[in-house]
């Protein structure tokens, strides 16, 4: 008789838990159940929790220094639960991520992980990238500066995967930059990039970490995965891996699709329950262009500026 097999946490797409909900994320642990707001419907469901009916937690993260400092790491695993961390680092640019620890802190972190976890464990995330123009009569401007730096630390931590895609224009992002260009008084907007040029970047981006022994995949970029050369060696990503899972830790991890992702923009993620919400967690990193919702979007609701 086949087993159900063991649920995955996802830790979370909805915020940032490991910067600013462990101690919600811990307790919960503890108690032993996650109530489960539905983001749509906003029906509530009991999830419970323990090493015997979760394989992994998926953590999803732009800073773990909380997640390192109180050990959190090594109290999941001793619980019995098995971990694999997303982490995403990119270059040091105030104005699109305005809130988060210098990049050289940042980096620390990435190496902590790698020495306490395994490297393997671990996915480096360069997402988005991004083209803008801002008021100050310059040429159009994009955040791949410190990549090629990022890369040689993670390479030099054992890191193996980079995963990246293109900044998706959210009607909630156009309102969040118009608040905030009201406010601040200076003009910001993200451009769309021609098929060709965003193939061009990213084969630069593979050519180069080639050289770093990183493969490059593509998160949600069906569309360019389609029309990259065919000798590429990109590959298409899944955040939540259900059979990567089930290699670096064994067991029997839930690895069906999870169809209720943006599959048809090439979403390949394996079935997962989210926790945290956006309305009770939103995240104070306060990036221009989050897709989930920023300290900055409660207020705008709050507020009734559209």
């Amino acid at each position: 008789m086949n087993r159900n097999p063991d649920k995955i946490l996802s830790a979370s797409r909805r915020t940032d838990i490991p910067a600013f909900y462990l101690d919600w994320f811990m307790d919960h642990i503890k108690l032993g159940f996650f109530n489960i707001k539905n983001p749509y419907n906003k029906t509530i469901k009991k999830v419970e929790v323990s090493g015997g009916s979760i394989h992994s937690i998926v953590f999803w993260s732009k800073n773990y220094d909380a997640f390192i400092k109180v050990k959190a790491g090594e109290k999941l695993t001793r619980l019995g639960f098995n971990l694999y961390f997303n982490f995403t680092i990119n270059s040091e640019i105030s104005l699109l991520e305005p809130n988060l620890p210098p990049l050289k802190k940042r980096l620390e972190q990435l190496s902590e992980l790698a020495s306490l976890f395994g490297p393997e464990k671990i996915s480096w995330r360069f997402d988005p990238i991004c083209f803008y123009e801002t008021d100050d009569s310059g040429p159009a401007k994009n955040n791949l500066s410190d990549f090629t730096m990022i890369a040689a630390k993670a390479s030099k931590f054992g890191i193996k995967k980079c995963v990246t895609s293109f900044f998706d224009n959210y009607a909630k992002i156009q309102r969040r930059l118009k608040f905030l260009c009201q406010k601040n008084h200076q003009t910001v907007f993200f451009a769309d990039p021609s098929m060709d040029k965003k193939k061009a970047v990213i084969h630069r981006m593979e050519k180069h970490l080639a050289t770093t022994g990183i493969t490059l995949y593509l998160c949600c970029e069906k569309e360019l995965f389609s029309n990259l050369d065919a000798d590429t060696r990109i590959q298409q990503n899944s955040c939540v891996d259900g059979n990567l899972l089930k290699t670096l830790f064994r067991g029997h991890p839930e690895i069906k699709r999870d169809y209720g992702q943006r599959s048809k923009q090439g979403c390949n993620c394996t079935k997962s329950i989210d926790i945290g919400s956006y309305e009770e967690h939103p995240c104070f990193h306060n990036c221009l262009f989050c897709y989930a919702n920023p300290q900055i979007d409660t207020f705008i609701k709050k507020t009734k500026i559209q």
